[in-house]
């Protein structure tokens, strides 16, 4: 679906919003603002990652947001975020994306004479902030709860297997986004380059270099999150296996005495003693004794 959101003469450039767009969509578009094959054919495939372009009259972008409702379990790059195909010069902005993105909405509602609305430029340095903003948002919103409520598990929580699955989910999610954000500067760069620099500009290095940090240390946390999950489980394995040990030995010479009275020798000394039977028993709980005495000394109870 093709929406002209603004239109010269009445706004200084056209802009030209394009919902789930197809080849045929670019017809006309293609030959009114002499676009170039190769920048439309990209923005129709699925899956490319943020990126910039310079033809001949025009710019070509690719920046990605993350979606307002993210699924718990999403891990691959078209899951985790959305893409939106700009094409602008001084005089058009064209935008294309599958889906419905609501910054992309609201700036599309505001009044024509709005400071953000006044060049192409400016049009796209918003996008462009309106994007990494999303990558900020969710950082310090959902994913900074979620591992906070993950840490908890793992420190306080007996049964934490079923966490583990959730924890995989967020790494991959801060993983492809991480890649996001690195081909992100190159855009940034862009706009901040001499001849373009402005307040804005600087604003969104700004975003971009507090989102990366960000994300940085949060993936950081994860890994070091997961090494702690490891390593307590590997503790709580060891006293599985110390526990196990401590009862085997304290078994091993009373199963040795068993054995050797369950031979049924027929000259056995021991047989036909009166008290026998209570003196094994005796050794037992002494030997018994003993092993105790000498597991406390060692601190190994």
């Amino acid at each position: 679906m093709t929406t002209t959101v603004l239109r010269t003469p009445d706004n200084n450039f056209d802009w030209i919003d394009i919902t789930n767009p197809t080849v045929e969509d670019f017809a006309e578009l293609k030959i009114k603002y002499n676009l170039h094959e190769a920048s439309i054919k990209d923005c129709i495939e699925t899956g490319h990652l943020p990126k910039i372009e310079e033809f001949e009259n025009y710019h070509f972008l690719i920046i990605r947001s993350i979606p307002k409702i993210l699924a718990n379990d999403s891990d691959s790059l078209i899951e985790v975020t959305e893409r939106i195909s700009i094409f602008y010069a001084e005089d058009f902005l064209i935008t294309a994306h599958r889906h419905e993105i609501e910054f992309l909405k609201d700036l599309g509602s505001l009044k024509k004479d709005h400071k953000k609305l006044q060049s192409s430029k400016s049009l796209v340095n918003t996008l462009v902030s309106s994007a990494l903003k999303t990558f900020e948002d969710l950082v310090l919103g959902k994913m900074a709860e979620q591992l906070d409520e993950y840490e908890e598990t793992v420190f306080l929580h007996r049964r934490r297997k079923p966490f583990l699955k959730k924890l995989y989910y967020i790494k991959r999610q801060i993983d492809v986004i991480r890649s996001v954000l690195t081909l992100y500067k190159d855009i940034v760069d862009y706009f901040h380059m001499p001849q373009y620099r402005n307040i804005y500009t600087q604003d969104l290095r700004d975003l971009f270099s507090r989102t990366n940090t960000l994300y940085r240390n949060i993936a950081e946390n994860t890994s070091q999150l997961l090494s702690i999950y490891f390593n307590i489980e590997s503790n709580h394995t060891n006293e599985i296996m110390r526990t196990l040990t401590i009862i085997s030995v304290f078994f091993m010479p009373l199963t040795f005495i068993v054995g050797v009275y369950g031979m049924n020798f027929k000259y056995m000394p021991e047989l036909e003693w009166k008290y026998g039977y209570a003196a094994v028993l005796l050794a037992m709980v002494v030997l018994s004794a003993l092993i105790y005495y000498w597991f406390r000394k060692k601190k190994w109870l």
